[in-house]
């Protein structure tokens, strides 16, 4: 067992060509195996085109028995990628890959992460790529495990996020047992997520597969990034490999990403640089550390302020130039405005009020020039309409708005003159002010209702910060429902403290991303914190069960305020402007009858839990136990009733 692992670890890192054909030893496992041996890879690492130097003759096959299946190969593909985990309900369309990971792989590199609903599979690799920076595999069963993972699907695909989806099918008709499998087969099964994942194929053979995989993958991972789906034939899976020899696979080499034109990059400059009000709006423009810190280079270079729209951590929150809860007025003051990796850029310059005729109403001045880099520009699909309206930048840049950054930064400092430098140092001081009266107008914003019962959302948050600011942790909920309070109250100053906004908004999202981004988060040593929303938990609570069985340090504060809240206040606006009753907009819109006891839930599904809690002396106290339990490599949750936001 011990060459076999060196072997493995050897051919992954280094990428020694390996033998096309598995060793002879017995794939059965008993229970008391827990880590069965990790078989050798059969792929050919190597070069792209080429066949391994030397191969073993396949096991033989009988009318019982498979030797070399193609699943095996499929999962060396994975394993070539660097995709440590897979996350899956089980389902028969891709039992052969399911057992390949478990026999084949030993449950490790890619481990098997085991969830109770495709949707869940989905959304925790949409969470995991968000904190790891790469992809993860989530594995779907046909027909009816597609349609269960499209809305995780298209949260992705909203959030520009890399994620490999595998789907089962059985093309041939004549292998499909009468029943259920001809229910849970497609003829084309990507067309049920083609609008909105960035490729799909049905590979015809194990070398197409190859082929096609590493196509996907280094398209996932291209900016603009998003899901692919790959279906896996089962006769390609459950089939032994023809002939070993045969076998090539491509290298994997990820392009470099799209980069703003120098000559894009220095008008860009021109203009910020010549702005007597600039203001940089970032959205998803940010992955790594590095590109942060040169967007706060750029910032100081020019003094402008910076909004986070918080698509992910752009900026930290006690930088003196962080001003995203002044967003109105600077956008109003805006001379010069720089959109990076902004979804909506026209929503920069004008709004539509949920009134009863919706007219468009400007928020920024009919003279502000707009410099817009994003990737958007290198692609686009028509019928979802997650492009936002059409907006006509003064400036368009195609381009990966971080790998852009650097450009940026030298084109800035290249054309400032030194009565630019005067002035973009006038706006300092100003700004330092600015910026502590809003983070003081915050913190005494959060005194409000501080001894309320239900607990004040400000009060929640501050208490959750209280026992982890001393940690290596990271939040990994969206901050919309809780008004912002976190970014408002604590500290972010690195890229992977908090996991930015959902994509689609889709209701069910939050729970199994927090999951996934535990795990990426686990792996490299840190805590998770999640201020979970009841209504979405109940979409999908079997993540729960997932967090408890893989043992993730996750901790879960429940935003229990027992209501679609934001849909109660939807149809009593309704109800208001028809002059009916708005306080019968509760019915149909709140889970208070009777109510979930979310602490009973999560026992149940092995997790440390504690509450429902409503009195705020006893908040702190709690999340101290709870946090025990997280240090200890646990996951566990705090059931809090709060006010609705």
């Amino acid at each position: 067992m011990t060459g076999r692992r060196k072997f493995l670890k050897e051919a992954i890192v280094t990428g020694t060509a390996a033998v096309l054909a598995k060793p002879g030893a017995s794939a059965a496992q008993t229970a008391a195996d827990k880590a069965p041996a990790v078989e050798r890879p059969h792929a050919a690492l190597a070069a792209a085109e080429t066949l391994a130097p030397s191969l073993d003759e396949a096991p033989a096959a009988d009318s019982a028995h498979i030797g070399n299946p193609g699943s095996d190969f499929m999962v060396d593909l994975l394993r070539i990628a660097g995709i440590d985990y897979v996350a899956a309900m089980p389902g028969s369309t891709f039992r052969g890959i399911h057992e390949s990971i478990v026999n084949y792989a030993g449950d490790t590199r890619p481990q098997l992460i085991v969830c109770t609903h495709e949707e869940a599979s989905a959304a925790i690799a949409h969470g995991y790529a968000k904190v790891a920076g790469k992809p993860m595999a989530c594995l779907v069963h046909s027909t009816v495990g597609l349609q269960h993972a499209s809305m995780a699907i298209y949260n992705a695909w909203c959030d520009r996020v890399p994620m490999m989806v595998l789907a089962g099918n059985i093309a041939d008709a004549t292998k499909r047992r009468p029943g259920v499998e001809w229910y849970h087969t497609a003829q084309d099964l990507g067309a049920l997520v083609r609008d909105y994942t960035k490729w799909d194929d049905y590979p015809v053979s194990l070398q197409h597969y190859a082929e096609s995989f590493m196509r996907a993958y280094t398209m996932s991972v291209t900016p603009p990034m998003e899901p692919v789906l790959i279906v896996a034939d089962t006769e390609l899976q459950e089939q032994p490999i023809a002939d070993p020899r045969d076998m090539r696979v491509p290298p994997l080499r990820e392009a470099t990403p799209p980069v703003g034109s120098p000559d894009a990059l220095a008008a860009a400059a021109s203009l910020l640089c010549g702005a007597k009000a600039p203001v940089i709006v970032a959205d998803r423009a940010v992955r790594t550390q590095d590109a942060m810190d040169t967007l706060v280079q750029i910032a100081q270079a020019l003094n402008a302020p910076v909004i986070d729209l918080l698509g992910r951590m752009n900026f930290p929150t006690n930088h003196y130039l962080n001003h995203s809860s002044h967003q109105a007025r600077l956008l109003a003051q805006a001379d010069v405005i720089l959109a990076l990796e902004v979804a909506d850029v026209w929503g920069l310059t004008a709004t539509v009020p949920d009134t009863i005729s919706r007219p468009s109403k400007p928020r920024a001045k009919g003279d502000t020039q707009v410099i817009s880099i994003s990737t958007a520009y290198l692609y686009g699909k028509s019928n979802m309409q997650d492009a936002e309206r059409y907006f006509a930048a003064t400036l368009p840049i195609a381009g990966d708005a971080q790998a852009s950054l650097p450009g940026l930064l030298r084109a800035v400092l290249a054309a400032m003159t030194p009565a630019q430098r005067s002035a973009a140092a006038a706006r300092e001081q100003p700004l330092k002010l600015a910026f502590e009266k809003m983070r003081n107008d915050a913190r005494e914003a959060a005194t409000r209702a501080w001894d309320g019962s239900p607990i004040s959302t400000a009060r929640l948050c501050q208490e959750v910060w209280n026992v982890i600011r001393h940690d290596d942790w990271a939040m990994v909920s969206p901050p919309n429902p809780i008004s912002m309070w976190p970014q408002r109250l604590w500290d972010f100053t690195k890229t992977w403290q908090f996991i930015g906004s959902g994509g689609g908004y889709g209701v069910g999202y939050g729970a199994p991303a927090a999951v996934g981004a535990a795990l990426a988060h686990r792996d490299a040593g840190r805590i998770a914190v999640n201020i979970q929303t009841d209504g979405d938990l109940m979409v999908l609570p079997g993540a729960l069960w997932t967090a408890a069985h893989h043992r993730l340090p996750l901790l879960t504060v429940m935003h229990n305020n027992r209501a679609w809240h934001q849909e109660t206040m939807h149809i009593q606006r309704m109800a208001s402007r028809r002059d009916r009753h708005p306080e019968r907009g509760v019915i149909g819109t709140v889970l208070h009858d009777p109510p979930i006891d979310y602490a009973a839930m999560a026992r149940s599904m092995g997790m440390w839990a504690e509450g429902p809690i409503s009195e705020p002396a006893d908040l702190g106290p709690a999340l101290a136990r709870a946090m025990e339990q997280v240090k200890s490599g646990k996951p566990a949750l705090v059931d809090v009733l709060t006010q609705p936001r």
